[in-house]
């Protein structure tokens, strides 16, 4: 098991993406925290992964609030002993062709994405720096590259890599890396939510002619979550099929 024992807080988590990361560290031997708006589906996922004879602890908590986010570290350390891995998937989309997009749009997304993980990262970032490891993984995504009716998007997550880079060089020198994980178009409900000649579109706009699955950016964070990854720091890592070859 490649993440045996360590203790890992993934945001966003109750659904798509976060959820497909909790159940993979899960099975690979993490004790995780589900941390997610959604009470319902917070508790549903953290089922789902009891179910299968996981280890997991899930926390209902806003990542724009400061106190949630350090209340949901504080249990997460008193349930399990320490945080060695922080997965910054939490992210929303306010989308709006850019001469019409709200104050409240632009915010919103910014508060969720960027400032959500200042938030999370800060809190844990501590106890990494006092035991010398520590894996930080920021989702990031293509988009950063620009796409239409996603300026507020697009920013945060390009804001994303030059954090990650940041954070990288800061704190490489006390064991901790930090990386992030660009997907593409991802077989999620939402994705799936898009009308059909849309998702068939983007699906294709890549070389392998096909969305990926949520265990393939699954497998691609456990990558920087372990410690195969050890010297691999400030990267970001294109999971999108061919999509993006800078």
């Amino acid at each position: 098991m490649r993440l045996k024992d360590k203790v890992a807080i993934v945001t966003g988590a109750a659904n798509g993406i976060g959820e497909g990361v909790a159940l993979k560290f899960a099975q690979e031997g993490a004790k995780v925290v589900l941390c997610d708006l959604n009470e319902e589906e917070v508790r549903r996922a953290e089922k789902k992964i009891k179910d299968q004879g996981g280890t997991v602890l899930g926390v209902v908590a806003n990542v724009v609030n400061r106190e949630q986010v350090d209340a949901m570290v504080k249990k997460a350390v008193e349930t399990f002993g320490t945080v060695d891995i922080l997965v910054n998937n939490a992210g929303i989309t306010r989308d709006a062709i850019f001469h019409k997009m709200t104050e409240a749009q632009w915010d919103q997304v910014f508060d969720v994405n960027l400032k959500g993980v200042f938030h999370c990262t800060q809190a844990v970032v501590g106890m990494m720096r006092d035991k010398k490891y520590g894996r930080i993984i920021n989702i990031s995504s293509t988009s950063r590259f620009g796409n239409p009716g996603q300026a507020n998007y697009a920013a945060t997550k390009a804001g994303l890599v030059g954090f990650t880079r940041n954070m990288a060089k800061e704190l490489g020198s006390k064991g901790i890396t930090v990386n992030a994980v660009a997907p593409g178009s991802v077989e999620t409900a939402m994705f799936m939510a898009i009308p059909d000649k849309i998702r068939e579109i983007a699906a294709r706009a890549n070389a392998l002619q096909r969305p990926g699955s949520v265990e393939e950016l699954a497998n691609a964070i456990l990558f920087f979550a372990s410690d195969e990854s050890s010297y691999v720091t400030g990267q970001c890592l294109q999971v999108d099929g061919g999509m993006i070859m800078p």
